[in-house]
């Protein structure tokens, strides 16, 4: 007979839910712990998401979704109307000042509208944005305090800078300030189009676009409906137009576009491969599963212990489907009390938890802590799954249950195969053994819970233990370099006048603590190679199109095997700065024998180092022709007629070609790869290195461009200082890196990862330990009838918890075990991830963080059992045989 009465079922719901109080206080903290779980780690991750956004926004130099590059005011008139651009702003660059006092800083200097200057965090907390048919400008307080001038409205500021090669000196008004931002690259001077239109038609651009192919140009920075796909919306858009961005070769409706790689849904989109969503799975299944324990764990010993109340309304008619109701009711009911509950506790502490977190990384906003609704949105929907997902199963159990046997049922009845054991002289340890195999699923889901925060705690170490500072700073193999303030720029090429003057090597040379060091000279004259056509093709069609490189290869200077002459980067090395280099083939020591002339060839590196070897033509043993120009001379391609170098037509096409020059043959003994921080910093031509004596002999030049040096440990700090004070007070046209700098990010960064994955790994630990506790005391209560009988046939109270220490000592040292296992199992499979992400991780096994849980739990199963049953042996035997089963 079915009893087809809601409300029936939700008064028998309710009714049997007060009745079971402690369950109910077990299974609100349960779903509160799983609430507080999610909560915290929403809260912290999307704090932490906020924050790196901002970071990233203020490298990238806006917030805008994405640009659309060099374009011409046509094409910008075309685009800027496309139905997925939401908004638009527009920039046009003017020019760059390159020499004092900006030698340490990059300024623009360019017109923006009100968006685009909005977006790039130019907005004047005084004053406003520059008027039209105005010499005013607008800028922030570092540019001011630069120029030595007070940021006062109305103050005069004169710049000169370079507008596509040539030097500009103008005044401007000062109409707007705004505050400096250390975290922003390139520091902005606002123009209005009209001063910038007039600039352009200064220097002969007029209204075109400069020989640099950005001065003139427009620039429309766009907003689009989201930041997940923006990449694919941009080529859509420019597609709906009919252009491309892959390449200028493909023909002249190439327009260069760029997306906010500072957008972290972007970048997750656009990683979107197997390895990273398995990833992003595995970690949701993980929580999800979390929470799944410790609930699933109070509501099936729930309905274990209430299984003969289910039998008796089976008798009475409830149909299986009723009574999954009646638990599901019960989890909801709970769930409004817990939930809301975990969504404050877990909100606050993620609220005094992203401070500390962020404080582990340099160059974010410290307190910015998110409000989002998705927090509370989210947590709450996977905390109410978690809970639905966790009672199906105790529903089931209860469902499919015949009333004989629910009338019959009962953990706590005793097994009369270990009284029989018992009494043949079973053992204390042997009785818990099989206490513990009563209910092997309930064995388990403990287990496993403490196991998880284990092996979490376990793999967060050895992440974090992974993270390779010697790969690290591989890349700055030095321990210091210095070098002109121009030379960490990135802006303009090294030049004889950006070289490093002897007294200031000396000076460092004379240090304590300097232990070794070296000079590296730089190319400060023409040195060009001979190339195939094809290479020179293929070395730069990724920049230009097919018009541009027969226009190129066309005015070329070529010679008698028709091979292209093309500019190189040249190296001259003492022997410090060459044991700095990686190998791949031949030997660097030839470099120095007298008998010969031999040079390293540079092979670029891929984001991982693993060395590009079709990113130079030059192979082990060839040889290389090196001439080194004098003086060029400029003709007429036609005629043959020769121009004076200052006093070259502009409107007819003209070649160079060298007039004076050397030419010296040079064997490859070495094919290299070289760090970044002892590189010119640039690229885009062949790079050659040769031993510091042959360069200045060959090249007539001793400029020096950087001095790189190691230092002992105990004198890194003064050296720091003192640098520090060089090239900030003394001789503030020079600057400094050094590894301590890069060791301090390498440490916020892993600091950062290790209280994440603490925080994860205590919060899951609470879970387990709760699971633990509600195991024991579950156990313990339900079995105080049979625990009271076997006191009454001769057990001692010590032996009765000596064999409750047992239980609880199975519990957890089978926990350790199993986290043991699979942390050995799971080591290899994290390390090939790892591996694959980040460049500087190495993989290192480790079981320390068990080692030192391992006595914790220990002492948790022998406190957690002798206090339960110390609450239960209040009562007296008589009083707990008499209990009714």
């Amino acid at each position: 007979m079915n009893v087809a009465n809601q409300k029936c079922i939700r008064r028998l719901s309710v009714k049997s839910m007060k009745a079971a109080r402690t369950r109910n206080l077990i299974a609100i903290l349960a779903i509160a712990l799983t609430s507080v779980l999610f909560t915290s780690l929403f809260t912290v991750a999307l704090s932490i998401n906020h924050s790196l956004q901002q970071a990233n926004f203020r490298q990238v130099g806006g917030w805008s979704h994405g640009t659309f590059k060099y374009m011409t005011r046509e094409q910008f008139d075309e685009l800027k109307t496309d139905p997925l651009i939401t908004q638009y702003g527009l920039r046009c660059f003017v020019g760059m000042p390159v020499g004092a006092p900006f030698l340490k800083s990059h300024v623009e200097i360019g017109y923006s509208d009100a968006n685009q200057a909005h977006w790039m965090y130019c907005d004047p907390v005084e004053g406003r944005l520059p008027a039209e048919g105005t010499n005013e400008a607008a800028t922030d307080t570092r540019v001011l305090e630069l120029l030595g001038v007070e940021p006062v409205l109305g103050n005069e500021l004169t710049m000169t800078f370079d507008v596509d090669g040539a030097e500009v000196t103008k005044t401007f008004v000062l109409s707007g300030w705004w505050e400096y931002d250390e975290a922003i690259v390139a520091n902005h001077v606002l123009i209005p189009h009209s001063r910038a239109q007039a600039i352009y038609d200064q220097v002969g651009i007029g209204g075109g676009i400069g020989k640099d192919g950005m001065t003139g140009s427009w620039n429309m920075d766009v907003m689009l409906d989201s930041s997940l796909h923006i990449e694919q919306d941009l080529n859509k858009i420019l597609a709906n137009h009919g252009y491309q961005h892959e390449s200028r070769s493909v023909g002249d409706n190439y327009i260069s576009i760029g997306a906010n790689w500072g957008y972290t849904g972007s970048q997750l989109a656009n990683s979107m491969d197997p390895i990273t969503v398995m990833s992003i799975t595995v970690l949701l299944l993980i929580i999800i599963f979390t929470g799944y324990l410790i609930i699933y764990n109070v509501f099936q010993i729930s309905v274990s212990n209430d299984i003969r109340f289910y039998g008796l309304l089976k008798t009475i008619g409830a149909t299986g489907r009723q009574l999954r109701r009646i638990i599901r009711q019960q989890a909801l009911l709970l769930s409004l009390i817990g939930i809301p509950l975990g969504l404050l506790i877990g909100y606050g502490v993620g609220v005094k938890l992203t401070p500390v977190i962020l404080s582990q990384l340099n160059g974010v906003v410290q307190n910015a802590v998110s409000a989002s609704p998705l927090i509370f949105i989210g947590s709450a929907f996977f905390a109410l799954v978690t809970v639905v997902i966790s009672c199906r199963r105790p529903g089931r159990m209860a469902a499919r249950v015949s009333p004989v046997e629910a009338v019959r049922y009962t953990e706590g009845t005793v097994n009369k195969k270990m009284i029989r054991k018992a009494r043949s002289g079973a053992s204390l340890s042997g009785m818990a053994r099989a206490n513990l195999g009563r209910s092997h699923s309930k064995t388990a889901i403990t287990v496993t819970s403490l196991s998880l925060a284990v092996l979490l705690l376990n793999l967060t170490v050895t992440f974090t233990n992974g993270f390779d500072m010697d790969k690290y700073l591989s890349r700055m193999a030095a321990d210091c370099v210095i070098a002109d303030a121009g030379y960490f720029q990135t802006n303009g090429f090294w030049g004889s006048d950006r070289a490093l003057p002897e007294d200031i090597i000396s000076s460092l040379e004379s240090r304590p603590g300097v232990e070794a060091g070296g000079r590296v000279y730089g190319k400060s004259s023409p040195v060009e190679e001979f190339i195939s056509e094809n290479y020179y093709r293929a070395l730069n069609g990724r920049w230009n199109d097919s018009e541009d490189l027969d226009r190129a290869v066309a005015l070329m200077d070529k010679n008698e095997e028709g091979l292209l002459a093309n500019q190189v980067q040249l190296y001259g090395m003492e022997r410090y700065a060459l044991d700095k280099l990686t190998v791949l083939q031949g030997d660097l020591s030839k470099l120095d024998e007298s008998d010969g002339r031999y040079i390293a060839a540079v092979y670029g590196e891929d984001d991982y180092g693993n060395p590009q070897m079709d990113s130079h033509w030059a192979k082990l043993g060839d040889t290389v022709t090196l001439r080194y120009v004098e003086e060029y001379e400029y003709y007429d391609p036609d005629t043959g007629e020769i121009f004076e170098p200052g006093n070259l037509p502009g409107d007819q096409p003209y070649r160079c070609r060298a007039k004076t020059y050397r030419d010296i043959d040079y064997q490859v003994a070495a094919l290299i790869t070289m760090p970044h921080s002892l590189s010119y910093r640039y690229y885009g031509t062949d790079e050659f290195i040769m031993n510091d004596r042959t360069f200045i002999q060959d090249s007539g030049t001793s400029n020096v461009m950087y001095y790189a040096c190691d230092v002992s440990d105990e004198s890194t700090a003064d050296m720091e200082a003192f640098l520090s004070d060089l090239t900030n007070e003394q001789m503030p046209q020079f600057d400094y890196e050094s590894k301590a700098t890069y060791a301090a990010e390498f440490d916020s960064f892993r600091n950062m990862f290790l209280m994440l994955g603490g925080v994860l790994s205590f919060i899951i630990g609470l879970v387990g330990v709760l699971n633990f506790l509600n195991a024991i005391l579950t156990s313990i209560l339900t079995r105080r009838r049979e625990l009271a009988m076997l006191q009454s046939i001769g057990m001692t109270g010590k032996q009765l918890k000596a064999m409750l220490i047992w239980e609880g000592l199975y519990y957890s040292l089978s926990a350790v075990a199993v986290s043991l296992l699979l942390s050995i199992a799971a080591g290899p499979l994290l390390s090939n991830v790892l591996t694959g992400i980040f460049w500087f991780f190495t993989y290192r096994f480790t079981v320390l963080p068990i080692l030192f849980v391992a006595p914790i739990f220990t002492a948790l199963g022998i406190f957690v059992p002798l206090t339960v049953y110390r609450a239960v042996s209040r009562h007296s035997i008589v009083e707990r045989l008499r209990e009714i089963e």
